[in-house]
């Protein structure tokens, strides 16, 4: 029953509201509703600073709505008990007038306008002005923020339920903005309001007190500007409240911590700054007629507050140090540690991927600065596994002083593979080829994908993601590099531990078929071939109970490990057809009868298998009318699909890919009967 009564609270209570406007309320309960509403319009503000992001709090529009016209039934409630109880409106409402009034009916006047123009002039339409531009900067930057979620979850940065959430997210926060730039009205409304009641209560107070009341005039102005101000005040009390909470929420950034803690946390990050506001402080001493000891106590103690943060700023580095040096071990020579020759083997190891740093970016993927790169980075883990079914062996990170201090390192094996080069301080802006508008910038290429894009200051974030730019921060250009050139060095880190593992695993529910296959019929060494050479062509090797039963199928009659893997490749159609197809169908590039005719009849074979023996002349011919091709369909179709016969799908892929390694070759055994083809262009040697 209470439950119930909890979960219709507010409704109830906008019921009541209504009932203040119509009911007369007595005096003492009237006093009640007064006090109600200054705790909660103080429970809203210390909300709207506490909250991490506005999204913590998205029902302030509503509740917006809701203090207003509990304020203007409240508003109502008491005109009518000033007008029909000789300014009798209760407690509250008497003592607010009094204090502020303080006996001078001029002055508490012009103290009650100060705050009402305030109020309306200064936080209420600052607070409309702001909600406005947020909720058409959010608007219009909702397709640029529904992109870079996009490219993270394609990268495998996120996993679809990550993706999904930031979705509604970004959706929610276009929603609130919008919804505030509309609930700002109703404050601007209210302070209007507000103004017009208290002149009517003043007006229509006095010319009621001297026609019906029959007192003095200076009565009834004593009682009517202590019982209209003091009316006033206590509704215009709240308004402020209300009105600072909305302009706190719509200024308020997305932060780990509440506001008091970033402020902190902020101004104490530089005590140069309270030291030199102390010296200047104190220089207003040599000012005749200044207050002294005032100009001392605040410039001493803000020199003082300085030079404590900065001692303690350097203490922490210092005793990190200690730490580290207590935890480790007395430093050795070289020349004594390495007389111990297994100290030297150590030296061999050599670790699968490495990424090493400059200076400048190591704060930007070291865990104790506050960096996500390794939660990212086990993302990407687990979400590669997912879609490839191999697990990435763990990233060693280094620092590098050799380096440019901006520069990064990524080598796989011991060698460089790719590098990079990030700006910590900037967000880079992607041109995906639609652009509404340009941007300034520093021009550089996206490391990951080659695409042309620039580097922009913070502030031109939000006018980039308009223009239709997709921004991304740094961290993400690094990760998504690195998952990047993972995936394409993929098939030279499975190795030999790897594959035993993931016959572990399927012995786990089909140990028979296992121990059938391997290594009876395939050795280990063949089976890591097969594999490599599927996941050097972007194919999950996910299901390992296909590709077994496969191999089990044709290794006893087929001896090379290429044919055997082209095998598997047909036995993995739904795989291959759903990783390059989109809606139903593929867009492909075909070659001609003539030209598979000529690559046929080029295989030739030799004691180690077969290969293409294709004169230099005809290879240049055909690879030129490709390229040719891949140009006029590049609008057409991202990463280019050759479709072959199966007899030529291996040598052909072979052939393309020292002049084009990112296209992919494809086989008509290979997929699926049910998607439908669309060949965009037909490779010819006419």
């Amino acid at each position: 029953m209470i439950l119930k009564f909890l979960n219709n609270i507010v409704a109830l209570f906008v019921i009541l509201i209504i009932g203040f406007i119509i009911i007369p309320l007595p005096s003492f309960l009237l006093d009640m509703m007064f006090i109600i509403n200054i705790s909660l319009s103080i429970m809203i503000l210390l909300m709207t600073m506490y909250v991490k992001d506005a999204l913590q709090f998205s029902v302030f529009p509503s509740l917006l709505l809701i203090t207003t016209l509990f304020r203007l039934g409240l508003n109502i409630s008491s005109t009518r008990l000033i007008l029909t109880k000789s300014g009798e409106a209760g407690q509250v409402i008497k003592t607010f007038g009094n204090f502020v009034l303080s006996g001078n009916v001029v002055v508490g006047f012009i103290v009650f306008l100060i705050i009402v123009i305030v109020n309306f002039l200064v936080i209420t339409k600052g607070a409309e002005r702001v909600s406005e531009v947020s909720a058409r900067f959010k608007l219009d930057a909702m397709p640029g923020k529904q992109m870079a979620i996009d490219a993270d979850l394609s990268s495998g940065l996120i996993s679809e339920e990550m993706a999904r959430n930031r979705r509604v997210d970004v959706q929610r926060e276009a929603e609130f903005y919008g919804a505030m730039d509309g609930a700002t009205k109703f404050v601007k409304g209210d302070a209007i309001a507000s103004i017009i009641i208290t002149f009517i209560n003043f007006i229509a107070g006095t010319v009621i007190g001297m026609v019906q009341g029959g007192g003095s005039f200076t009565d009834v102005l004593n009682t009517y500007s202590i019982a209209t101000v003091g009316d006033g005040l206590v509704s215009q009390l709240p308004a402020l409240l209300i009105s600072t909470a909305t302009g706190m929420i719509v200024t308020r950034a997305a932060s780990d911590s509440s506001l008091s803690m970033d402020v902190s946390r902020q101004f104490f990050s530089q005590p140069i700054v309270m030291m030199i506001a102390g010296s200047a402080l104190l220089c207003f001493c040599l000012v005749p007629g200044m207050p002294l000891p005032q100009i001392f106590l605040v410039g001493g103690g803000l020199i003082f507050s300085g030079l404590a943060v900065r001692k303690r700023q350097r203490m922490v580095p210092a005793a990190e140090g200690a730490a580290e040096a207590g935890a480790g071990e007395a430093p050795q020579d070289d020349s004594e540690y390495y007389r111990n020759i297994d100290n030297i083997y150590e030296l061999l190891q050599i670790d699968a991927v490495e990424m090493e740093f400059g200076y400048s970016l190591i704060p930007l993927v070291d865990e104790n600065s506050g960096s996500s790169f390794m939660e990212r980075l086990v993302n990407f883990r687990r979400q590669f596994a997912m879609d490839m079914g191999m697990v990435i062996p763990p990233v060693r990170l280094r620092d590098n002083g050799m380096l440019n201090p901006n520069q990064y390192v990524i080598k796989i094996k011991g060698e460089e593979v790719s590098r990079g080069e990030i700006l910590t301080d900037y967000y880079l802006a992607l041109d995906p080829g639609n652009l509404s508008g340009t941007i300034d910038g520093i021009d550089t290429i996206e490391p990951a994908y080659g695409i042309p894009s620039k580097w922009i200051t913070p502030d031109k974030k939000e006018m980039a993601e308009i223009y239709g730019y997709t921004v991304i921060d740094p961290l993400s250009v690094v990760v998504t590099h690195l998952s990047e050139t993972v995936k394409h060095h993929a098939h030279e880190l499975l190795t030999r531990q790897d594959v035993n593992q993931l016959l572990e695993t399927v012995k786990k529910s089909d140990g028979t078929l296992v121990d059938d296959v391997i290594p009876n019929l395939v050795s280990y060494s063949n089976l890591q071939k097969v594999l490599c050479s599927l996941l050097k062509e972007g194919i999950p090797i996910r299901d390992m109970e296909t590709i077994l039963s496969t191999l089990s199928d044709y290794a006893s009659t087929v001896r090379e490990t290429e044919v055997l893997t082209e095998y598997v490749r047909q036995a993995l159609k739904r795989t291959i057809t759903r990783k390059w197809s989109d809606g139903g169908q593929i867009r492909v590039i075909t070659l001609d009868s003539e030209v598979e005719r000529i690559i046929v009849n080029s295989i030739s074979k030799n004691d180690q298998g077969t290969y293409l023996s294709l004169d230099p002349q005809t290879t240049q011919k055909i690879i030129t009318r490709l390229l040719d091709c891949i140009t006029k369909v590049k609008d057409v179709i991202d990463v280019p699909i050759i479709l072959t016969s199966p007899i030529v799908r291996i040598y052909f892929s072979k052939m393309l890919e020292q002049f084009y390694p990112n296209a992919v070759v494809l086989s008509f055994n290979e997929l699926n009967s049910n998607v439908q083809i669309q060949a965009v262009a037909n490779v010819t040697l006419e």
